[in-house]
């Protein structure tokens, strides 16, 4: 069975930032929602999913061509 919470470790290499990455963005903001168990930090897939989500763009073309 899979884990539903992530470490750091695994969030950070599921999304594909370094854990130092991953980390400074959850301290100082900007970073994908988490949970704190006593002093471990975890993340959810669904929150590690809906965090890049927010990245996602339509290249400039694209928008471009497109009617309204």
């Amino acid at each position: 069975m899979e884990s539903r919470l992530l470490d750091t470790k695994q969030a950070a290499s599921y999304v594909g930032l370094a854990n130092q990455t991953l980390n400074e963005r959850r301290v100082k903001g900007g970073g994908p929602k988490f949970c704190k168990i006593g002093r471990a930090v975890r993340y959810k897939r669904e929150d590690l999913d809906a965090w890049i989500d927010q990245f996602k763009s339509v290249s400039s073309l694209a928008e471009h061509y497109t009617t309204d």
